[in-house]
């Protein structure tokens, strides 16, 4: 039987350098930057989920509605998308496996007296938990008075503000027009004991 131990000499570098792009791209480093209006359903996502986790979101200018993401090969995945005009995200941390092999690229940003903080933020997700508190929020709105390029009639939601604790996130795409990661620690993890953020 053929050995399928995991050396860390042979690692499928290959397979790892195509995990760091979504990852990278995860925390804003070479996020595309993005006006108001755009949808995710205009780009070609990757395919692989990756996590965000962090102890507080703020945010103002809160939007939430229904829409798709689509592979290159064509698989369609119905998401939920957020849209908030500026965010500070307190202990963030960022996190994407490696498919077929025991990597985890971490990174952690906001740990200190300062967070993370991003503008025109935009998310593309699968799921969301934490302890949140909206202010001022109007929920059953057609999605299409929120964002032009929502499908008419489709739900939505919008609030003043919104605080998330406690936050665990699973994404498929994330974008902003600046993504300011204080004290940002990017870490390639190895082996079966690499974890994620959650």
């Amino acid at each position: 039987m053929q050995d399928r131990i995991y050396r860390p000499g042979r690692t499928r570098w290959r397979r790892f350098a195509a995990m760091m792009v979504p990852a990278t791209a995860a925390v804003g480093a070479i996020l595309f930057g993005m006006q108001n209006g755009a949808i995710a359903s205009d780009i070609t996502v990757s395919g692989q989920t990756f996590k965000i986790a962090a102890e507080r979101l703020e945010g103002d200018g809160f939007k939430q509605y229904g829409g798709k993401v689509r592979e290159k090969g064509g698989t369609v995945h119905p998401i939920a998308l957020a849209e908030i005009e500026s965010a500070e995200l307190y202990k963030l941390c960022q996190s994407v496996r490696a498919k077929g092999i025991p990597v985890v690229l971490t990174i952690h940003a906001g740990e200190g007296k300062e967070p993370a903080r991003a503008k025109d933020l935009f998310i593309a997700m699968d799921s969301l938990e934490g302890n949140a508190t909206f202010t001022n929020i109007k929920i059953g709105r057609d999605a299409s008075e929120l964002n032009a390029t929502a499908e008419a009639g489709s739900f939505g939601q919008n609030a003043d503000r919104v605080t998330i604790r406690d936050l665990q996130q699973v994404s498929r795409y994330t974008t902003a027009s600046t993504f300011t990661l204080v004290g940002l620690r990017l870490k390639v993890n190895i082996g079966a004991d690499a974890k994620e953020c959650f």
